[in-house]
């Protein structure tokens, strides 16, 4: 198929397409423009120079064609000669666009203009020729049947689609029919059938072509060509086994449109809100590219500032490791570099059932035998028939060309009635693989080495019976029901299943292009329809759900409380509530006296709600641990300061206050290591370090902000 297109869009501008009809109310014009500015959209966004547009206006006020001095081509204007089209042309025929103040001209003569604009600008060329006629059918047309031949056969020697799309035209198949419609429309709708039945073309309603405007728009491919060479088994040089082959993609991710930065241009006071290019940033625009400027610099006492620019040149490349920046020299590089050459070999063969799916690393591929080389086929046909016989899987290594990073790939045998290949998706290396062993789900091995089949962290027998059963009831392959009411259709099809992530966006850049001043639309049910599970599966599946959560014992688990954690109250024989004895009043400072600091210090949290009264309590703690710490003789006090502090840090991490325990400890540290509290306490720094009294990190209690990888990293420094 030719990749070079040529489109002509006749658009009936009669002052009869600015009425509204069928309860619209907007006018034909504007509604039936919307699939053209679509697909004329479509067509900047690819900004593909061979795809070329062309836009002929009928029923113009003035006449401006290539055949106006002849009879019957009156009120029909070239709008846009064929050509690349791009924002700025979008935007200038946008303002052609108008109703004028006439209903005359020729549908008939505005599609022979066309042929003409598409021959004279196609030659002979390979081109996809297509034109699209859009009017409401209330202009007189030439009825003459000779004349209607010759210009159906003219189309099909071009080799021109035509597509004729009528406003409120009848449409069986869709399910419309326009009420009390005039005789001259009934007669343009069967003159404008006939035309496109004769020609092989298409019609319909322009009701039906704006409904499937919220379907996705698959984008047609060209076959690529990744190799094309020998593949081989053995040393061909000693006479092993080559094919001569090519390799095409068979799937390949689509790329979702980047965003781009740009910046208004000098001169434009305002922005106009105009989408930019649909690809980038295109000139004429509101909008320019935004440059960027990188400069290298090092930390130097003699420059500015204390720093000195440097050049690209003068830098060494690094390659991080782990969090250090490792520099590897030019010449250790070109060692480590392996060098390739082109070429295509299989290394060995698998049984297909020690394949397993999820070692697919990316796009798949197909192998097909070298076009015109009947060798080539008959060799690669023998070797896909002996795979498929021995039911299994070849191994090959692919370097693309030379001075290419090899890959490794699983080729798997295709055998249709007309079709033969082999189809590769690539493998992982061993530094791609990470293995983990998990303990079995089905037995538990004792350290005696005894196997348990049951146990209280293993499923009963109940409990794995209810989950099939539930399983079974969600399952999609047949979800649908025919007519007889039987479940044969599977739920999801793959050719339903359009990814929302680019199709909207692509949307929303082209309903921004043509409308810069509207909001952009919701997005189209099509796109959000398997987003979530049917109503009716989940209703059908919901009975197994309930039964699976009873026999699970399920129970909804109560949220984390905050603040004060709550021990239990131990109540004394005597009855006598201790706490209220021992109870500070509310306007008197309780204070920790250091030689019966543990007992006060949980006093003051178990009777205490007040935030304020357990951070002052903390305070006094943390100063009571420093004063151990200082009046020590020797290591005379480490044992209490090391007691007090565990009592400390526990206290906030029921009270969930690990903040206050980290900031407590930082600068404990520093004053250890400093020698600030009576000399060199290092010996006490080692024997906290032994009890593991570290930071409380955010495992521990959710409100820290230290992370159990900088807890670690506390006592290494």
């Amino acid at each position: 198929m030719a990749d070079k297109e040529a489109t002509v869009y006749i658009i009936d501008l009669g002052s009869s397409m600015a009425d509204c009809h069928n309860g619209r109310v907007e006018p034909d014009l504007n509604w039936s423009m919307q699939y053209v500015w679509d697909r004329i959209s479509t067509t900047v966004a690819a900004n593909r120079k061979t795809w070329n547009i062309g836009v002929v206006g009928l029923k113009t006020d003035k006449t401006d064609n290539p055949l106006a001095e002849e009879d019957g081509y009156e009120n029909i204007s070239v709008l846009r000669e064929i050509g690349p089209m791009y924002m700025a042309g979008l935007r200038s025929l946008q303002e052609k666009i108008q109703p004028s103040s006439t209903d005359t001209g020729d549908a008939l003569s505005a599609v022979i203009i066309a042929m003409e604009m598409i021959e004279t600008f196609t030659k002979k060329l390979k081109y996809n020729r297509r034109i699209f006629l859009v009017t409401n059918g209330e202009s007189t047309i030439d009825e003459d049947e000779e004349n209607m031949a010759d210009i159906a056969k003219r189309i099909k020697e071009l080799g021109i689609e035509l597509t004729v799309l009528g406003v409120d035209f009848d449409d069986a198949e869709f399910g419309f029919k326009e009420e009390d419609k005039t005789e001259q429309k009934a007669t343009n709708e069967g003159l404008l059938k006939q035309l496109t039945e004769a020609c092989d073309g298409q019609f319909g309603t322009i009701a039906e072509a704006i409904a499937e405007l919220s379907v996705p728009r698959l984008k047609p491919v060209k076959p690529y060509k990744s190799y094309e060479g020998p593949l081989t088994l053995g040393d061909p040089k000693q006479g092993a086994m080559s094919i001569d082959v090519e390799r095409y993609f068979k799937t390949h991710k689509a790329t979702i449109p980047p965003a781009s930065n740009v910046v208004l241009r000098q001169g434009h006071a305002t922005q106009s809100g105009d989408a930019d290019a649909m690809q980038g940033v295109q000139s004429g625009g509101d909008f320019a590219a935004v440059n960027n400027i990188r400069s290298y610099y090092i930390n130097h006492p003699g420059g500015p500032q204390g720093k000195k620019d440097i050049k690209l040149e003068d830098l060494a490349k690094g390659y991080e490791y782990g969090r250090t920046a490792v520099h590897i020299s030019e010449t250790e590089h070109n060692i480590t570099k392996i060098e390739t050459t082109k070429g295509f070999a299989i290394v060995g063969f698998i049984p297909q059932d020690n394949f397993e799916p999820f070692v697919n690393m990316g796009d798949s591929c197909m192998i097909v035998p070298q076009k015109f080389n009947e060798e080539a086929s008959i060799k690669l046909s023998s070797f896909i028939h002996s795979l498929h016989e021995l039911e299994s899987y070849a191994i090959a290594r692919l370097v693309i060309k030379d001075g290419k990073e090899p890959i490794l790939l699983v080729l798997a045998p295709h055998i249709d009635l007309e079709f033969e290949c082999l189809y590769d998706v690539p493998l992982p290396f061993a530094e791609d693989v990470r293995s983990y062993k998990f303990p079995p789900l089905d037995k538990i091995v004792t350290v005696t080495g005894k196997v348990l089949n049951e146990h209280r962290h293993l499923p009963s027998r109940d409990l794995v019976e209810t989950m099939s059963e539930y399983v079974d009831a969600m399952d999609i392959t047949t979800y649908e029901m025919d007519d007889d009411g039987n479940r044969t259709q599977e739920y999801a099809p793959i050719d339903d299943l359009y990814c929302p992530t680019l199709h909207r966006i692509n949307q929303a850049v082209r309903h921004r292009a043509i409308y810069p001043d509207q909001p952009v639309p919701p997005i189209p049910p099509i796109l959000v329809k398997y987003a979530k599970p049917d109503e009716d599966l989940e209703q059908a599946a919901r009975t197994r759900l309930d039964d699976l959560i009873e026999t699970a014992e399920v129970k909804k688990v109560p949220p984390k409380a905050t603040g004060k954690f709550k021990r239990d109250k131990v109540v004394p024989r005597s009855g006598l509530d201790i706490d209220a004895l021992l109870k500070q009043p509310e306007h008197k400072r309780a204070k920790i006296d250091s030689n019966n600091a543990i007992p006060e210090f949980r006093q003051i949290l178990d009777t205490s709600d007040n935030e304020n009264v357990v951070k002052d309590a903390a305070k006094q703690m943390g100063q009571v641990i420093r004063d151990l710490i200082s009046d020590s003789m020797g290591d005379l006090n480490y044992d209490r300061a090391i007691e007090d502090l565990g009592v400390f840090r526990e206290g906030m991490v029921d009270f969930e206050l690990p903040n206050v325990f980290n900031a407590y400890l930082l600068d404990l540290k520093k004053k250890i290591l400093s020698g600030e509290l009576g000399g060199d306490r290092r010996e006490l720094w080692w024997m906290l370090k032994g009890k593991g009294l570290g930071l409380i990190d955010n495992s521990t209690a959710e409100s820290s902000t230290v992370t159990p990888e900088e807890a670690a990293e506390f006592y290494k420094k």
